[in-house]
């Protein structure tokens, strides 16, 4: 990301499909915001611990014990709104206490219905609604816990700043967009463990107990040597947003933020990173060493699909000569498949959403929990750690999934094998670093047909600013 200032990106609003779909100011009504809201508050509220309790309601004394912990919110779209009501829902001593988006009927509109799905426990009153670029060190300073879900770029910046004001983060996946953001987080992520703050990265298959259970009998040697692992992301696509007229440049392109590569990663980045960072989790969190992908824009090729590709392949390779096979396709009327596979000396395992499956000698097929819900599960581990002085920092697990994925994106983007070392070294920086308002520059501007620069394999360098 950047070396940034004081004067810099502060509360970009992050929307989740999954969650909340595409809500904007402009495009979105207050009753399609209550409808979709509302069911991430059922859903969110549906699932409990392992326990059946809050995490305060299961400790006794402890170094914060049963004082209220305040929560802040950057970035107040679905994921964020998401992340808050999960967060209530795991420690019972918290509450709502600051948001921040530059959208300020997003915020509110979430303040609204978080405020209904959770009593009593939602206390944002104007005086703590940050809507300026600024706005989130303001929330970060009100709080004793932070929730950042803007669009990634710039969570480098936003875990920074809490780290140095000393708060506990629990900050969305991809961690970053470029190589310097990596490096920022790693640094963060170093400076919050000497400060004994915690720290949780929403890649939530780390936290669900099937994935857990799968990934030990994998590493256990129940299909023996892993040789070779596929992981898949071959999803629906989301439709890009048109222009509205009036607005600036570098406010269109944070309304539609998930087609530009600055501020997603590219969604090979931004929604592969969870099937990339299982791959890490079965080689006992070792990273690849060299990426050689391909990918390009087959169908998205409409202004409003700004820069990122719709299909990404990646051949990974690991230290040990392990392969890693990946896919990321968004077309439409394509086959749906989201799953982890390895491939070992014994046998195979796949890991889906709904079905676990062992073959060999060890075969054994197990079916998803019900109510697993990742997203939740993750928050209890988190909380507890606050509460009892854990040792909890997923900063350099989060930041090496992301890596892997960006290292994909520079070997498709070029057309050339990209090694981690040589991305690591390059210091790539997509995201600038003087942003100060929607009249800011933006880092990217579109030809007189209204279409961005993409990247071209064989033209671009991996390891420079392609735009």
């Amino acid at each position: 990301m950047k070396t940034i200032e004081s004067k810099s990106l502060s509360c970009y609003h992050w929307f989740d499909h999954r969650e909340m779909s595409s809500l904007s100011a402009h495009e979105t009504t207050r009753r399609d915001f209550l409808e979709s809201s509302s069911k991430v508050a059922a859903a969110t509220l549906a699932i409990s611990c392992a326990s059946g309790r809050p995490v305060s309601a299961q400790v006794g004394n402890s170094t914060t014990g049963e004082s209220q912990l305040k929560i802040g919110l950057v970035g107040c779209g679905g994921r964020g709104a998401g992340a808050i009501n999960q967060a209530l829902t795991a420690d019972d001593r918290t509450t709502l206490h600051a948001m921040c988006d530059v959208n300020r009927e997003v915020m509110n509109k979430a303040e609204e219905i978080l405020s209904k799905g959770k009593p009593g426990r939602v206390d944002v009153p104007e005086e703590r609604r940050y809507s300026d670029f600024e706005g989130y060190k303001r929330v970060i300073a009100d709080c004793d816990v932070v929730v950042l879900a803007t669009s990634p770029g710039f969570r480098p910046l936003h875990f920074e700043e809490a780290v140095a004001q000393g708060k506990h983060v629990f900050m969305e996946k991809p961690v970053a967009s470029d190589v310097a953001g990596i490096k920022r987080v790693l640094a963060a992520g170093k400076a919050a463990q000497a400060k004994n703050l915690k720290v949780a990265v929403g890649l939530q298959r780390r936290h669900q107990p099937g994935y857990q259970e799968w990934i030990k009998r994998i590493q256990d040697g129940e299909i023996g040597d892993v040789l070779v692992m596929r992981a898949l992301w071959n999803g629906s696509s989301r439709p890009g947003k048109p222009r509205i007229e009036g607005e600036s440049e570098l406010e269109y392109q944070i309304r539609n933020w998930y087609y530009f590569t600055w501020l997603s990663g590219d969604h090979n980045v931004e929604q592969h990173v969870h099937n990339l960072d299982v791959a890490n989790w079965i080689k006992g969190e070792q990273h690849p060493v060299v990426a050689r992908g391909m990918g390009g824009r087959e169908v998205r090729n409409a202004p409003e699909n700004g820069q990122i590709y719709d299909h990404h392949f990646i051949e990974y390779e690991y230290a040990d000569g392990t392969i890693l096979y990946s896919q990321a396709r968004q077309i439409p009327n394509c086959a749906r498949d989201i799953r982890e596979s390895a491939i070992g000396t014994l046998g195979r395992a796949d890991l889906m959403q709904r079905e676990f499956t062992i073959t060999g000698p060890n075969a054994k097929v197990k079916r998803f929990r019900k109510n697993e819900d990742g997203h939740q599960l993750e928050h209890y581990p988190f909380f507890k750690a606050i509460r009892e002085d854990l040792k909890h920092n997923e900063a350099e697990r989060g930041a090496n999934a992301t890596m892997t994925a960006i290292l994909g994106r520079m070997s498709n983007y070029s057309g050339q094998p990209v090694t981690w070392d040589d991305a690591m070294a390059s210091n790539q920086r997509l995201v600038p670093d003087d942003l100060v308002d929607f009249s800011s520059e933006a880092p990217v501007h579109p030809d007189k047909a209204g279409r961005y620069p993409v990247a071209i394999p064989g033209v671009t360098d991996p390891f420079k600013v392609w735009y």
